[in-house]
């Protein structure tokens, strides 16, 4: 096919930056000056535009669809339904979801139709002609009345009804005695991950009767093995190809329009782009489980922890997405920081009829923090002690056991960043008159100051990093060496995707640590090497950092052996682009080494297994690592308004060994503000199975007027277990900042608050 396509490009890192430093982002210029190239900035001679028909209702028969209207339109080139795709049926864990609505539809927004036309207007305006004779059907929206054996089954041939998974954790007595107990309910909303480019992709005809598919997306791998399924490809006809990805948080991990723009490119035989709105992208992913969360604490008077009992509901929406994986990481983490010595944790992911609900930031161990961090506090305030003291009394230490019998074998400081965070000094109090922009409500000119009480909160959370429960989780690494205009540069392939995080600039760091070669090449990121699994659960520095480290050493002792072997000395290591002897003199350049040759290893790396755990009692070794963070919020809070203000968010967490401080510590910031948007602004308003607010004007997001000043401390524990001792980062902070920030507005209100977002009528109301 003739024509052009606008792809990435590789990333050439020429700035100094070994593993420690914090080199510059070799796709930062590009971005801040707006000419990196997304997703949606793609091009193709003779593109066409697709778009997509999506139900109106949460729940209904599809009785008939009429597409003749469509297909009269002008400039319109093809209208599929579900008779058009070849295998209607993926899913990324499991296969439960049609590409394209089959009889019946589950959740509003769900695909019932996809058009190609030549103008996106025209491809809209032929979508929604598409008639749909639906036979409204009263929806499930209650993931707890949904349980109930008389509930209407909304997947016929799941085995346990509307149940997804329930994960059942029991550890020690099954009734111990306690001196004091607590008990809570608690509930988390809807939260989106508000990435900040909606879903776009660009799917090329081959001429070998494949697909070549230009995608914004978390994992590669795992959205070719869907899309060739569906459209029964072998998986080698079915290219996928890493295009600019603008965020993404777990929204990209499910297909959104990947199977659509395919199956319209094979049908017309032309390229066939789509781009999503804002408002089509709140219909177009998954969203974080909402939660109700029953918990009871037993303790002892002193202030001990005896036991923790929770029932856990994660309303999974229409489709399993990762609900198993969610639920798993809500119930084993459910416990949180804590040594207790006997646990009983049930949590149920479940089927309803509201928007599906997968991966966000945090992965179940969220909406857990909330609420066993609430009944901590609730637990201080009956024995009368510091909310810090009693976290700190009960804090698991390296050599804990975990409610799954794991013991926590490297590094955990929880105490310690609770120290920190407690110990820092508080931002002063203000006094006479006030600036605007430092009183809750901002400049809207609402408060003045005479009803604003300040709070102080604390928080800490658990958070696994990577796959887990016997996941067979692993990355593959491509290094390449060889001269190249006279001087050494090293190649590095992956299939991992860049969303943000910084991976590239990562794997570029650690070529020069293991090589000594400054100049490094970052291929862009496609399925023509091996998976690297998904860019969540803080993975990738871990697994894919591991397997570029391997790589890296496996061309170094290649390299090594080569100049051995010319120059007849024993050649032990890289220094600065020179081969050194024993004796640490200068053997040779790399370019006199290599000369016309090219050194190339690919290695497949996995960390240490994990193991399901048990089906009746929740044990066994479920989690490659964990890791900690700790929040002190301080906040305002207009008593007789309800406004809050976020004054101070500081922050403690153990990162293992800091790779690229700077990003760290933007890993530690971003997570904490989207913990933010879910304690104060973040939910996705849906009654009776309808969205209400799908869009930035009424879904709203921490601004930058939003986030408050973060003292940070970074402490550096290093897992003896994990590639340099690192930690993953990005999630923790997402946990423990909730907490912190509704524990501060508590304290200045009086108020038992048991739900987030908080608003204003729960405080004034």
């Amino acid at each position: 096919m003739t024509g052009s396509t606008t792809r990435a490009a590789p990333l050439e890192s020429t700035v100094s930056g070994v593993v420690g430093d914090s080199p510059q982002r070799p796709d930062g210029t590009l971005k801040v000056k707006g000419e990196f190239a997304y997703s949606s900035d793609m091009w193709h001679d003779e593109m066409l535009w697709g778009a997509t028909l999506r139900s109106p209702h949460p729940h209904a028969r599809i009785r008939a669809i009429d597409t003749g209207p469509a297909l009269a339109v002008s400039g319109v080139y093809a209208v599929l339904t579900h008779e058009d795709v070849p295998v209607n049926i993926y899913g990324l864990e499991h296969p439960d979801q049609p590409v394209l609505a089959e009889n019946v539809v589950r959740y509003q927004g769900e695909p019932v139709a996809i058009v190609a036309a030549d103008h996106p207007e025209t491809a809209r305006r032929a979508a929604a002609r598409v008639r749909v004779d639906y036979e409204v059907l009263d929806p499930v929206t209650d993931a707890e009345a949904a349980m109930r054996p008389d509930a209407p089954v909304l997947h016929p041939t799941h085995p346990d009804g509307n149940v997804v998974r329930h994960v059942r954790i029991r550890h020690g007595e099954e009734d111990p005695a306690a001196d004091v107990v607590v008990r809570g309910e608690y509930t988390v909303g809807m939260q989106d991950q508000a990435f900040l480019g909606p879903e776009s992709g660009m799917a090329v005809p081959a001429e070998d009767g494949g697909v070549d598919l230009f995608i914004a997306t978390q994992w590669l791998h795992a959205d070719q093995r869907q899309v060739a399924h569906a459209l029964n490809l072998p998986e080698e006809k079915v290219r996928l190809h890493l295009a600019g990805v603008g965020g993404a948080f777990g929204a990209r991990e499910d297909l959104s329009m990947q199977i659509h723009a395919c199956l319209l490119a094979l049908r017309t035989g032309k390229p066939v782009k789509i781009v999503y709105g804002r408002e089509e992208s709140f219909f177009g992913h998954v969203h974080r489980h909402p939660a109700v969360l029953r918990y009871e604490h037993g303790a002892t008077r002193e202030g001990d922890l005896v036991y923790v009992k929770a029932e856990i509901i994660l309303d999974g929406g229409a489709y399993a997405s990762t609900t198993s994986a969610v639920t798993g990481n809500a119930a084993t983490l459910g416990a949180g920081p804590y040594r207790i010595p006997n646990v009983r944790i049930d949590c149920y992911g479940v089927y309803t009829n509201n928007p599906p609900c997968g991966a966000m930031r945090g992965f179940g161990a969220v909406q857990a923090c909330f609420a066993y961090e609430s009944q901590l506090d609730k637990l201080a305030e009956t024995l009368g002690m510091h909310p810090v003291d009693v976290r700190i009394r009960n804090a698991l230490t390296e050599g804990s056991v975990m409610p799954t019998g794991q013991i926590v074998d490297s590094a955990a400081p929880v105490a310690e960043l609770l120290a920190l965070v407690r110990n820092r000094p508080m931002p002063a109090v203000p006094t006479g008159p006030r600036d605007l922009r430092e009183l809750p409500g901002g400049v809207s000119n609402t408060t003045h100051g005479e009803g604003v009480v300040r709070g102080v909160g604390y928080g800490v959370g658990i958070k696994n990093v990577g796959f887990s429960e016997g996941f067979d989780d692993y990355s593959t690494a491509r290094v390449r060496m060889a001269v190249i205009g006279g001087e050494p540069v090293v190649s590095v392939h992956t299939a991992a995707a860049e969303v943000g995080q910084g991976l590239v600039t990562l794997q570029a760091q650690i070529a020069r640590t293991e090589l000594g070669v400054q100049r490094v090449v970052i291929q862009p990121s496609d399925t023509s090497v091996g998976s690297a699994g998904s860019s969540s659960a803080s993975r990738q520095s871990y697994v894919t950092g591991g397997a570029v480290k391997a790589a890296c050493e496996e061309v170094r002792e290649a390299v090594l052996q080569l100049a051995a072997t010319r120059f007849g000395v024993a050649a032990v290591g890289l220094a600065g682009g020179k081969v050194v002897s024993d004796s640490q003199e200068v053997l040779a350049d790399l370019v006199e080494v290599l000369g016309a040759d090219t050194v190339e290893r690919t290695v497949e790396w996995r960390h240490r297994p994990t193991h399901p755990v048990d089906p009746l009692t929740g044990q066994g070794f479920a989690h490659v690592q964990y890791a900690f963070a700790a929040h002190r919020a301080v906040v305002d809070v207009d008593v007789e308004l309800g406004l809050v203000r976020v004054v101070e968010l500081a922050c403690a967490q153990d990162v293992g060994r800091a790779m690229n401080p700077d990003a760290v510590v933007g890993q530690i910031q971003g997570g904490s503000a989207q913990g933010l948007g879910l304690a104060v602004m973040e939910e996705i308003q849906v009654v009776d199975g309808v969205v209400r607010n799908p869009s930035f004007t009424d879904y709203l997001i921490p601004t930058v007027l939003d986030m408050p000043p973060m003292p940070i401390d970074v402490l550096e524990r290093a897992d003896p277990h994990a590639p340099y001792g690192l930690r993953g980062v990005g999630e923790p902070p997402t946990l423990s900042s909730t907490p912190a920030i509704v524990a501060a507005i508590r304290a200045a209100t009086g108020i038992a608050l048991t739900r987030v977002p908080v608003r204003p009528e729960h405080i004034v109301g």
